[in-house]
């Protein structure tokens, strides 16, 4: 790739635009606060440039950790107008204000990363983090299981906001009293690319409960009606508690509880498994009803070390289907959407972690899969996400996680550093 170290030097350069100091911003504008899977992801993006940084942006992220171990989606280290809800919506109950759920804990496979790279330098920093992960992942294991898969209780705690795996759920929710507000990321990104009015009025509906409640998660389990098995949290956690124990036994810690954890999601995962769509779907708690949703999130199980041939066999269809993969969603649905959000298109971070889990299982299309995100992000530049169609940008422009997985592993030079 001839532009290759163009692209880097751009990468960087927008990393450093959305670098607070000790945080990242996701990008100007639409997201003006620290988000908690981006700043994991912005911290391997930061590897190739400082390690120090790299570490801060984790140390961060894990200082807004509260006292039952929940690690919060959104930290809002400042007040912003631009963005709503902000944290007079939220009340959360941390140690510094932050939304009341949270996000895909990809944290310690990326601190894993981090360590792999320069064990050295990232040894002390490493062992300071390692017991509040451990926390984080027992809370997940203590509040969110069902039948050993992890429930989201929001649509945001998944990062995929308007999967149609949440329709279901979603459509079962009277929004009574969410009353007026004003939407700010309309304010920045084409509504076409959004989630619509209908789910947003849904979404604050679950803030407020959650806030009523004050974030009791004991008062949560028995009235939120919103509790979906996902293939995103269950995949993603199964990997950050493997990584996490690799790193523990780096470490010389204890790392009994996480064994027993791992064998408790493994079995947690097969109960996602949708004979009807012969793939890995999200199932509603409350009903027990299939979303018949295959989606990117359904190919994070090589990610989470397993392997279905019919797995294999779904991925090969979807991707002759598109022109950029994976996209969101099964372009077969009648709910596809190329250009909204979580309904259709391509997200750099979720093809990275696909790509990872192919690598691992000696799968060819791992090589495949970064090439093609590479051409993408080289074509259309450092966006959100992507149509899959025509790979047209969508979303916010100058993105800080679109960015560093380039810098760590899509560009041609990210194995040379």
């Amino acid at each position: 790739m001839k532009n290759a170290d163009k692209l880097d030097a751009l990468a960087k350069e927008i990393m450093s635009g959305n670098d607070k100091g000790h945080y990242t911003i996701p990008t100007k504008g639409l997201y003006p606060y620290q988000w908690n899977w981006d700043s994991a992801f912005a911290a391997i993006g930061f590897a190739g440039i400082s390690m120090d940084r790299a570490w801060i942006e984790l140390e961060t992220l894990m200082a807004a950790q509260w006292s039952d171990g929940m690690v919060p989606h959104i930290i809002f280290h400042t007040v912003d107008d631009s963005y709503f809800p902000g944290p007079d919506v939220w009340g959360g109950v941390g140690p510094v204000p932050s939304s009341g759920v949270t996000q895909p804990p990809v944290a310690a496979t990326m601190a894993r990363q981090l360590y792999l790279k320069d064990p050295q330098f990232s040894r002390d920093r490493a062992d300071a983090l390692f017991d509040g992960l451990l926390k984080w992942h027992r809370w997940f294991m203590d509040w969110r299981l069902d039948k050993g898969a992890v429930c989201v209780t929001h649509p945001w705690e998944a990062g995929r906001d308007n999967a149609p795996d949440w329709d279901g759920p979603m459509a079962r929710i009277d929004p009574q009293g969410v009353g007026e507000y004003t939407r700010r990321d309309t304010a920045h990104v084409d509504s076409a690319m959004r989630p619509t009015k209908f789910d947003y009025d849904r979404y604050i509906w679950l803030v407020n409960m959650g806030n009523r409640l004050k974030w009791n998660q004991q008062a949560l389990l028995k009235e939120n009606p919103f509790r979906v098995a996902d293939p995103t949290m269950t995949f993603i956690l199964l990997r950050a508690q493997r990584d996490l124990l690799a790193l523990g036994q780096d470490l010389g810690k204890d790392v009994g509880s996480i064994e027993a954890d791992i064998r408790i999601l493994e079995a947690g995962c097969q109960s996602l498994w949708n004979d009807a769509t012969s793939a890995y779907d999200s199932r509603d708690a409350h009903t027990g009803e299939w979303a018949n949703s295959i989606s990117n999130a359904s190919f994070l199980c090589w990610y989470a070390g397993i392997d279905k041939s019919e797995m294999r066999k779904a991925y090969d269809r979807i991707m002759k289907s598109c022109q950029f993969g994976v996209p969101s969603l099964d372009p077969d649905s009648d709910r596809f959407d190329a250009r909204r959000y979580w309904r259709g298109p391509v997200w750099g971070i979720m093809n990275m972690m696909i790509a990872m889990g192919m690598q691992e299982h000696n799968m060819p299309q791992a090589d495949e899969l970064k090439n093609s995100t590479a051409g993408l992000i080289s074509e259309h530049g450092f966006a959100e996400y992507f149509n899959p169609l025509d790979g047209a940008p969508a979303g916010g422009k100058s993105f800080t996680w679109t960015a560093a997985i380039w810098l760590a592993w899509a560009s041609p030079n990210a194995s040379k550093t």
